[in-house]
């Protein structure tokens, strides 16, 4: 008997090297395909890969000749998929051993949820932000970016943080506005309903985005606590974070602009995007001064 679960793994490779192969090792057993949408890498990862898994047939590698950006390379994998359930998945992520069977579990278990998120760690065991977490409204963003988040033990409904990794682990799954991009678990017929990524996001903010759509739709999203990834966050962007960063504010500027200006006075949403700019300009200033740090101390 076959215990492979229904499921195509969509992977998406940039440069993830020997991340890839172990992404691959621990998930290959569990599912009938896996399709690697390669975004044009020029690290060994493929070549590690093919080496360590030859002539697999539920392995399929699809080169791309450009980084067509993540949403992109989800869609170009979603395309060869064969399965009634896709797991999206980073390269720098390890599935836990029962962590695939608890998610289907839980998707199996109500028609009307169309999308499932596990417990995503850090290498050290501790929960790690994104993997379940509330839409960060302008409001919400607005209270972040300036500390308000601080005073939610006084006025918890008016401050409230979008982190819900700050809050105690909950003991069973619980229905939440988003997860991860890093591990989805989506079910065919909520994407036949909700429609592929959008591809105007290069990197980043694509999985808030699908997120909204699912819940307009009225696709349940849940987190299960109890299906444990691990996830080596940034493994695949480090050598750039200048450019990831920028492809980071300039995808929330278009969730924001796309989701919510039509809902919030100009004034909210101009100094929201002044917020993004800030901090974008903030993260360039810190990186040249930690570059020049290190040339001074070489």
């Amino acid at each position: 008997m076959d215990s492979r679960q229904p499921v195509s793994v969509v992977i998406v490779n940039y440069n993830a090297g020997t991340f890839l192969t172990n992404c691959v090792l621990a998930t290959l057993n569990q599912v009938q395909q896996i399709i690697v949408v390669d975004n044009a890498s020029y690290d060994s990862s493929l070549l590690e890969l093919e080496a360590r898994f030859p002539n697999e047939k539920h392995l399929q590698i699809i080169r791309l000749n450009s980084n067509t950006g993540f949403a992109a390379g989800c869609n170009t994998g979603l395309s060869a998929s064969t399965q009634p359930y896709i797991l999206f998945l980073n390269p720098d992520c390890i599935l836990g051993e029962n962590s695939l069977h608890r998610m289907m579990e839980i998707m199996e278990s109500d028609a009307s949820i169309g999308m499932v998120g596990g417990y995503l760690t850090n290498p050290d065991g501790t929960e790690q932000g994104g993997g379940r977490r509330a839409i960060p409204t302008p409001w919400r963003a607005f209270v972040r970016a300036f500390g308000l988040h601080h005073l939610a033990k006084f006025w918890p409904k008016l401050f409230f943080d979008f982190h819900l990794n700050k809050q105690p682990l909950p003991n069973k799954p619980i229905e939440v506005e988003a997860i991860s991009g890093a591990l989805m678990l989506v079910r065919r017929d909520a994407i036949n309903d909700v429609g592929h990524w959008d591809e105007s996001y290069f990197l980043h903010c694509e999985d808030l985005d699908w997120c909204m759509r699912f819940q307009q739709k009225h696709w349940k999203i849940v987190f299960v606590p109890d299906a444990p990834v691990k996830h080596f966050q940034g493994a695949c962007s480090h050598a750039r974070p200048l450019f990831v960063a920028w492809h980071k504010h300039k995808g929330m500027l278009h969730f924001y602009q796309k989701f919510f200006r039509h809902q919030h006075a100009s004034i909210l949403m101009g100094l929201i995007a002044l917020a993004v700019w800030f901090r974008f300009g903030t993260s360039v200033i810190f990186h040249t001064v930690k570059q020049c740090c290190k040339r001074i101390k070489s």
